[in-house]
């Protein structure tokens, strides 16, 4: 195994960046870089367990490798992470797809509202959905044909099914896997694509976009935004 910096590098680390011999200022240096490292390292074992669950693993056995219980392994990674690393415009997703799914009557939340809910962020994602040719409402027009319209007396707060959940902490994964340090809602679309059986992607599918184009147009439009 690759060493990992050792107490002595880390505090090397710090006095650069830091720029001071002041040792508050050093103080300061050290509490951020330490948040960095526990983000990192998060981002990093979510990713890995996200491979394992993708690869048919059950919690029992991704828990048995962490060292943990099943039920600590299950809390920490299974539920929707923390968004701290999430762009604003990438955060705002969550509450507009319990918006869109409200508003169609719908007691849940898929990954067809989430697919919805990355036009109204007006981020890279919808630039990327519009030059690979899907428009928002020919989505919508889509989503109604292919799942209904729900009750109108449906929660207020639509819950998120497992896909769609699932959608928004394999978001932290495509980030990591492209070498960003931030997630966007170009990574949400990505994550999209995982589930091939799920809602939001068979309607990528039916407008003819797939994983492949998406990730070029990606890449491309980020390429022109100089990142």
């Amino acid at each position: 195994m690759s060493p990992a910096p050792d107490l002595g590098q880390l505090i090397a680390i710090v006095r650069t960046d830091a720029k001071s011999t002041d040792p508050l200022k050093q103080l300061s240096t050290a509490s951020l870089t330490v948040a960095e490292i526990d983000r990192t390292t998060d981002s990093v074992l979510s990713h890995f367990v996200d491979q394992c669950r993708l690869a048919g693993h059950s919690w029992t056995e991704i828990s048995e490798a962490l060292g943990v219980t099943r039920q600590a392994a299950h809390k920490r990674f299974a539920i929707t992470p923390a968004m701290d690393r999430f762009t604003p415009r990438a955060r705002a997703i969550t509450p507009a797809a319990q918006v869109i799914a409200g508003t169609l009557g719908h007691n849940y939340v898929g990954t067809e509202h989430l697919l919805i809910a990355l036009f109204d962020a007006e981020g890279l994602a919808a630039k990327v959905l519009y030059s690979l040719g899907m428009r928002r409402k020919a989505l919508l027009a889509d989503v109604i044909e292919l799942v209904g319209r729900g009750s109108s007396r449906a929660a207020s707060d639509p819950v998120f099914t497992a896909r769609g959940a699932e959608v928004i902490s394999a978001a932290s994964s495509e980030a990591l896997s492209l070498g960003h340090n931030y997630v966007g809602t170009e990574h949400l679309l990505l994550a999209l694509f995982r589930d091939e059986q799920s809602v939001g992607c068979r309607l990528l599918t039916a407008h003819g976009i797939t994983r492949a184009a998406a990730t070029a147009e990606v890449n491309t439009t980020l390429k022109r935004r100089g990142r």
